[in-house]
């Protein structure tokens, strides 16, 4: 006794079939994730409005005051549609105090400006030795310049005024050209080996080949294709150093006092001027902003160089 078959259907039944239509509910589905992404994505974009606005509301506030008298400046609430003047900024540049602003704000480019130019011949050759030609135990050395931002700033303050003293460097932009090059230097090195880990070995080995010499490499090769992450480097460097008040007030009296300490002389005991301060904050604040402005785009560059691997 043989037992039954089943029919199997042929592969032309099969072919003539009719396809079952999408269900309506994966379209529903489809669609009710497309909308909850662009709900996401409009609330996400709605905070980070909020966010900035907040981070930018204190500055614009601090640009409008700079253009109010005192009497607008100081009332309670604030006068927003008050006249406007030059009052604050002429107080500044001592059209009634007669104290001139420029030998702080000398001191200050000066500081800035030497310091980041030291910090980036410094910290080239040592993020070179870091990253394309990684000496034994490279994450221990990275560990110990990380290690230097540990220390609060008001904890070496009191041995540094008395080396200072001692071997009379008080008052004077040398001394504070050789504090901002050391406090900026670990982070310079930092930034330095995330950029130039980026380069292919491969060019530098075929600049090897072609009889370049390392100094020939540096300026030829490293420096170019490094540039956006050097002028990151530089500008934050040099915010750092342009923007240091405790060492700076504590070290200088008055010949090398720089901007901020400067900034701070509008506090008096006869009360807070707040118009002459917020003028004072914006003038301190310009070379700043213009330098960033001006390296926008390398600083863009720099600043996501390190950042894909």
């Amino acid at each position: 006794m043989t037992a039954p078959t089943l029919d199997r259907p042929t592969t032309a039944a099969v072919a003539t079939r009719p396809r079952r239509a999408p269900r309506a509910s994966s379209a529903r589905t489809s669609a009710g994730r497309t909308l909850g992404g662009r709900v996401r994505g409009g609330l996400l974009g709605l905070v980070a409005w909020i966010v900035g606005l907040a981070f930018f509301a204190p500055v614009a506030w601090m640009v409008l005051t700079s253009f109010h008298s005192e009497t607008d400046a100081a009332t309670n609430p604030p006068s927003i549609f008050a006249p406007l003047t030059l009052d604050g900024y002429a107080n500044f540049f001592g059209a009634n105090s007669g104290a001139s602003p420029w030998p702080p704000l000398i001191n200050s480019a000066t500081a800035s400006v030497v310091s980041t130019l030291l910090v980036l011949a410094l910290a080239l050759p040592a993020a070179y030795a870091l990253s394309i030609r990684p000496v034994t135990k490279w994450s221990d050395v990275m560990f110990f310049f990380l290690s230097t931002k540990m220390l609060p700033m008001v904890a070496g303050l009191l041995p540094i005024y008395l080396i200072a003293s001692r071997i009379g460097a008080l008052d004077s932009v040398g001394l504070l050209i050789v504090l901002y090059t050391s406090m900026n230097l670990p982070i310079a090195v930092w930034m330095m080996r995330s950029f130039l880990s980026e380069i292919p070995v491969e060019i530098l080995e075929a600049a090897a080949l072609d009889g370049a010499s390392l100094p020939s490499i540096f300026r030829r090769v490293i420096i170019p294709i490094s540039g956006p992450g050097l002028a990151a480097t530089a500008l934050i460097c040099f915010i750092f150093s342009w923007n240091e008040l405790l060492f700076a007030s504590v070290l200088t009296s008055t010949q090398a006092f720089t901007a901020p300490v400067f900034l701070t002389s509008f506090v008096t005991s006869q009360g807070l001027f707040l118009a002459k301060v917020c003028a004072a904050a914006v003038a301190v604040s310009f070379p700043v902003l213009v330098a960033g402005f001006a390296a926008q785009d390398k600083l863009v560059q720099g600043l996501s160089l390190g950042a894909v691997k």
